[in-house]
């Protein structure tokens, strides 16, 4: 608008074009020097609406309007200007300049600009005039697959609606490039297309990604060391390695991420070794596209000694006791690491176990450098001992299935308790072993009270599903179906089966075991079990009472009657024996305090009656009568397993032993047939099992495990019953075509068929009902594909020898069946544990003709054996 009257001065308004040109020029130059590409510009000639750009002249802002908006609030982009009316404003002036470059800095503007729509008695009409950034409407990936193109989006993130920047443009292809040089693609390329759609103001971003090839490590040198070889250092790049003819299992691909890594683990091994001054001066990398090699200049510098240690502030152990605590002497070689580790980390072991299992919670150690003079180092050990913590209060989150009182019981710190570290642990792996609680979602926070000289301990856990069914099935011929239903509720509880709110599918929360199962092969092999165990019995002290029921009935089927015809034409199968059982069994154990509260005791007591009809099961001329077994067994074992389903460390120990009464060595007059020496079973046995788990690396477990039994008689009489052997071989599964009778062990050995190892008949089944004597080693690699709760995957390798012997005549502990092989196992909450092994056997076994060679093998269920 003009408000300049007087318009018919050509020389006036000459100069107003003039002086309009001059602020154009000088507000363009302004932002352009603050970088904001904006221009200020009144909205007609500048002489028409009175401005001079010679001489600045003060307005007040009476009206500030926007153009331009399309998604951003008017209101607010005023606000963020600072021009408001009201205000003072000097045209030609920085305040325009200064709210220009405000609104640019807001991020989501594309241009601004400020026009002077009206000039009247010294008031100004101004518009800011804007363009916005276009908002996202979608992203899109060229060049890659569908499945890369899905794992991007997750990567990225961008969310549609959100304002395009350069910076986001950037990150994004940082991120992409970022996501594809992990995998090995250092030269991978990121070109990025913005395809605006003008009439939403929206624009769609595609990113064209250029892979190209897998850049491998042609070499890797290294320069300035002498104390420790090429070999060795390149040895300790774990994820860095130099191509070679056969790597499978350490690609030589090169990762940035990895390398830094590496070169932060060579400094570390220096350290570990004493070069406290170790650097690397110096690398680079030399790309030839597929192909890059590294070179790598290393300062190892000195290599120090510790010379005089010294303990300061300890006023309740000596210094000589606290010295051989330590077990750093004058002369060993300097590590800092291992120091640390042997001051607070060797739970149980270390010199702040001394103090915080004594309650000394603040309890704090400083190693200091005292002096560094040649290759040796001084180190003073600075401690503060603190005052004893009390445990105030348990705090208990997450057990949302288990009530509070199953957990409560299983801790070894309690309210009242001077404060322990090597309790805190302790109680971490008792509430792993516990099964009903994710390992890895265990955290434990100490809470410290110092004004009261307390302690709160706060336990959160996760529960997981801890329940398992076995459901399996299949034809068996003309049996018919094969079928087993096993169902075991690991967190049961018997009081609450009133409660509806605590089914799930069952009453739950109580810590308390049902299992029942059943296996059926028609008419022919049918079991039957129920059990049902309360870990504390009473409610205040760890006693374990059990009570299980089971049954088992097989019928040898007369497979002529299947081929024959039955009254009226019709097929009728018949069976010309059977063998019968009925057993039930009572436990109690108790946790023990003394050696440690690692150790249980049980003590069980047995029935079983066995009855045969026609079905000489042991191949002895024993095939009708009935047989009473009454046994009595006590198991000792010690358990330290880091965990129930993957452990990682600790060990599982335990010796049992079974006895039935000496009827024979009571009884005076002599047997006068089989059905009358064997109608009460007696035998004395005897089985080792030990196993132990170590990480080696990483993830990677060593699993050692080592098993043994030894059936004993009481005198000449009986002599060694045929009843409670040992079969050995295969999967060591009970089920069809490999069921166990007659209190048989069933011992699994991979790489061979299943119960054809030890002595055999000539029909080439186990000979009077399987061994006397076992035993069998096992070593495995193992390593985690998943830990997840869920599903607990993990591979091994393995290597196992054992052997089954029918009288002691012939027992050689070192005459072993080997085998070795690999195999994976599967850890479902709902199904238990599941296992596929292949397995080689190297050695014959009696009755073939060669060696066992490659066999496969499943397995469900916890195999302790």
């Amino acid at each position: 608008m003009n408000l300049v009257k007087n318009l018919n001065k050509p020389l006036a308004h000459l100069k107003g074009i003039l002086a309009f040109m001059l602020i154009c020029s000088c507000l363009s130059a302004t932002a352009q020097r603050v970088g904001l590409g904006a221009t200020v510009k009144p909205a007609t000639p500048a002489a028409n609406m009175g401005i001079d750009p010679a001489n600045p002249k003060e307005y007040t802002i009476a009206e500030v309007t926007v153009s331009g908006t399309q998604f951003l609030d008017p209101n607010s982009m005023i606000s963020i200007s600072g021009l408001k009316p009201g205000d003072k404003i000097r045209i030609p002036g920085p305040a325009v300049t200064s709210s220009i470059k405000r609104m640019m800095d807001f991020g989501t503007l594309d241009d601004v600009e400020i026009l002077a729509t009206k000039i009247q008695d010294e008031k100004v009409w101004l518009n800011i005039h804007i363009k916005e950034r276009p908002r996202l409407y979608k992203v899109s990936f060229s060049g890659i697959r569908k499945g890369e193109r899905e794992t991007l989006n997750d990567k990225v993130k961008l969310i549609k609606g959100r304002v395009i920047t350069p910076t986001i443009i950037k990150n994004t292809q940082l991120v992409i490039k970022k996501y594809y040089m992990d995998k090995g693609f250092y030269n991978t390329k990121v070109k990025v297309l913005q395809i605006p759609d003008s009439t939403r103001g929206q624009a769609t971003l595609n990113f064209t990604i250029t892979k190209g090839k897998k850049v491998k490590i042609e070499k890797i040198n290294i320069e300035g060391n002498t104390a420790i070889s090429d070999q060795l250092l390149k040895r300790k790049m774990k994820g860095t390695k130099q191509k070679r003819i056969g790597r499978l299992f350490n690609p030589s691909k090169y990762i940035p991420k990895k390398y830094d890594e590496d070169k932060e683990k060579l400094i570390a091994y220096y350290r570990k070794n004493g070069y406290r001054d170790a650097t690397i001066t110096f690398d680079t990398i030399k790309n030839g596209n597929e192909t890059i090699s590294i070179d790598m200049k290393i300062d190892e510098g000195t290599k120090y000694y510790y010379r005089n240690i010294t303990w300061s502030g300890n006023y309740l152990y000596n210094s000589q006791f606290l010295g051989e605590r330590l077990g750093v002497k004058k002369g060993d070689v300097y590590n800092p690491e291992e120091l640390e580790k042997k001051i607070n980390g060797i739970p149980g072991a270390d010199v702040s176990s001394i103090y915080m299992d004594d309650g000394y919670l603040y309890f704090r150690l400083e190693p200091t450098e005292k002096a560094v003079e040649g290759d040796s180092i001084d180190i003073e050990l600075r401690m503060f001992e603190g005052k004893q913590a009390t445990i105030n209060r348990i705090l208990l989150n997450g057990n949302t299935k288990t009530s509070d009182r199953v957990v409560l019981r299983e801790l070894f710190t309690l309210p009242g308790q001077k404060f322990s570290k090597t309790e805190i642990i302790n109680t971490q792996r008792q509430l792993s072993q516990m099964g009903y609680f994710d390992p890895e979602k265990i955290q434990i926070n100490p809470i410290p009270n110092q004004s009261d000289g307390t302690v709160d301990i706060e336990y959160t856990v996760e529960e997981k599903p801890s329940d398992q069914i076995e459901l399996s099935g299949g034809w068996g011929g003309y049996i018919g179906f094969v079928g087993t239903l096993g169902l075991v509720f690991n967190n049961f509880s018997l009081k609450n089966i009133p409660n509806r709110e605590t089914w799930r599918p069952l009453p739950s929360g109580d810590g308390q075991k049902l299992s029942l199962r059943f296996q059926a092969n028609g008419k022919q092999y049918q079991t039957y079990s129920l059990s049902f165990s309360e870990p504390w019995l009473g409610g205040k002290k760890p006693i374990n009472f059990g009570v299980s029921l089971q049954r088992t009935v097989y019928r040898m089927t007369d497979y002529s009657s299947i081929y024959g015809l039955g009254s009226g034409g019709s097929r009728n199968i018949s069976y010309r024996g059977g063998y019968y059982n009925n057993g039930i069994t009572f436990s109690l154990g108790r946790r023990l305090k003394e050696p440690d509260r690692n150790l249980v005791m049980t003590h069980s007591l047995s029935y079983q009656r066995y009855r045969l009809d026609s079905l000489d099961i042991f191949r002895i001329g024993y095939s009708t009568g009935s047989s009473n077994n009454i046994s009595f067994n006590t198991t000792i074992s010690r358990n330290t397993l880091s965990d129930f389903q993957f452990p990682r460390s600790g060990s599982n120990i335990s010796l049992s032993g079974t006895f039935t009464p000496p009827y024979s060595l009571l009884r005076k007059k002599a047997f006068t047939d089989k059905t009358d020496t064997y109608r009460w079973v007696e035998y004395h046995k005897w089985m080792f099992d030990a196993s132990y788990y170590a990480t080696i690396t990483g993830k990677l477990v060593l699993s050692t495990r080592a098993h043994m039994g030894f059936l004993g008689a009481y005198g000449s009489k009986v002599g060694y019953s045929p009843f409670g052997r040992f079969i050995v071989g295969g999967s060591g599964l009970a089920g069809q075509g490999s069921f166990s009778l007659a209190d048989q062990d069933i011992i699994g050995l991979r790489g061979y068929q299943d119960q054809k190892v030890g002595p055999l008949a000539q029909n080439g089944y186990p000979a009077s009902g399987g061994g006397i004597v076992y035993n069998k080693y096992v070593m495995e690699l193992r390593y985690p594909v998943s830990l997840n709760p869920q599903a607990t995957i993990f591979i091994l390798g393995f290597a196992e020898g054992g052997n089954n012997w029918g009288t002691y005549k012939e027992f050689n502990p070192f005459d072993l069946k080997r085998s070795a092989g690999v195999g994976a196992r599967i850890f479902m909450p709902a199904f238990g544990l599941l296992g596929i092994d292949w397995g080689y056997g190297f050695d014959k076994i009696q009755g073939e003709p060669k060696r066992s060679g490659p066999q496969f093998h499943f397995t469900i269920g916890q195999q302790i054996r």
